[in-house]
């Protein structure tokens, strides 16, 4: 039989999606499974999105341009002045989803081998796109106690050495909801300028910040205009996640035109995705305020019903719709599985992401897990005392 290569093997397995097949035996078995475990919203898409859809007149589902429709890129830029991000088309290139734009950042800013630092937990396929760039993840620790505040920038230049490329950040965060505030982008803005590091700026969760002071982009940050990359997507902006369109974008000339030589390989991004991305822009300010309200009060919901649960601690997530979790037990990968594999009450378990998929640090995160709150409040009230059952009878049992 062929080898499978390194690359192949070395390459890690997604904590949010690795459980699915002991979900779905569950499901088989009759049990209702609360998905807590990804970040796949239960909110509808824009009707501005479904109509332009269900309205394509073309005869030709053709090749679109590798940076993107230009109509659709000119209407983002309308998008980004709104939050005081001033750009123009030249600076977005359309993407197969934010995925994709970390794969080209990583691709155009780092060689094999070097190495950008991220904060841990992070978003657990940074791990998996460095992988297959052959790039090098240095991560700093980031700690339940302290919301997952941002370490210092001694802390950082710790890990700055000959190989540092990069640092990157994810603003409003995933996996913690963390919200980086102004000081704390500031002090990475120096240390960008001072080493000429680029910073790749994941910012798909802006609309859904939940603070008085004003969002911070990584757009804003003064002197460091040609090392920013930003990463969006519209999948969580819209409830879009199937239609597959993210952006890249820099104010870097040169570091654009090397991002372009990927983007014309893998030849272009969605057709039918840009559509809808495109008239979804058009959404209504009344859309997004239901949804923002309906993501603070499921936070709350689940935040508050977690820390009532005897011996689980969660922070108050200040931006996106996760929270990472502290819970009684030694090994959250094998809870959750038993959660899955041998566990219902009254028919029904939950589905939570191990939060060690989210570190790298060996033996980080072993007694915590990811929760997103993308269900409904009843599921969510659900949930929580599906889980304080579960969490009763497992420790119980001495697992």
């Amino acid at each position: 039989m062929p080898k499978i290569s390194q690359r192949g093997i070395d390459m890690p397995a997604s904590p949010i999606r690795k459980l699915a097949p002991y979900a779905v035996a569950a499901k088989a078995r009759g049990v209702k499974v609360y998905h807590l475990n990804i970040g796949q919203p239960d909110l509808p898409t824009p009707q501005e999105g479904l109509d332009a859809l269900k309205n394509i007149d073309r005869k030709v589902l053709e090749y679109s341009p590798s940076q993107g429709y230009q109509s659709y890129l000119d209407k983002m830029v309308g998008y980004y002045a709104k939050y005081n991000i001033n750009l123009t088309a030249q600076d977005i290139i359309v993407t197969c989803g934010g995925s994709e734009a970390v794969q080209f950042a990583f691709m155009a800013c780092l060689n094999p081998g070097d190495e950008v630092i991220i904060p841990e937990p992070a978003y657990a396929n940074y791990m998996g796109f460095a992988c297959e760039t052959g790039a090098v993840v240095r991560t700093i620790t980031t700690h339940i106690e302290d919301g997952f505040a941002l370490p210092s920038v001694a802390e950082f230049e710790k890990l700055i050495n000959e190989r540092t490329r990069a640092i990157m950040i994810c603003n409003p965060n995933n996996p913690t909801g963390t919200l980086y505030t102004r000081e704390e982008l500031e002090q990475l803005r120096d240390l960008v300028k001072k080493y000429d590091l680029y910073l790749l700026a994941d910012e798909v969760y802006r609309e859904y910040v939940y603070s008085d002071q004003p969002y911070v982009s990584a757009m804003h940050l003064e002197g460091i205009e040609d090392n920013v990359v930003m990463i969006d997507s519209v999948s969580k902006r819209y409830s879009e996640c199937g239609i597959r369109i993210g952006a890249l974008i820099t104010r870097n000339a040169a570091l654009r035109a090397a991002v372009m030589k990927f983007a014309q390989a893998r030849l272009s991004p969605p057709l039918i995705g840009q559509v809808v991305a495109e008239a979804s822009i058009d959404t209504p300010q009344a859309y997004h305020k239901a949804v923002y309200d309906e993501y603070i009060a499921r936070r709350n919901c689940l935040v508050e019903g977690l820390n009532r649960i005897p011996g689980v601690y969660s922070p108050m997530p200040m931006g996106a719709f996760y929270t990472v979790v502290s819970l009684p037990v030694d090994d959250s990968d094998a809870f959750c599985q038993w959660c899955l594999e041998k566990f219902s009450y009254e028919g029904e378990t939950v589905m939570m992401a191990p939060a060690t998929g989210f570190y790298a640090t060996k033996g980080a995160g072993k007694n915590q897990v990811r929760m997103a709150y993308v269900l409904k409040i009843d599921d969510l009230k659900r949930a929580l005392v599906v889980l304080e059952k579960a969490l009763e009878e497992y420790n119980k049992a001495g697992k």
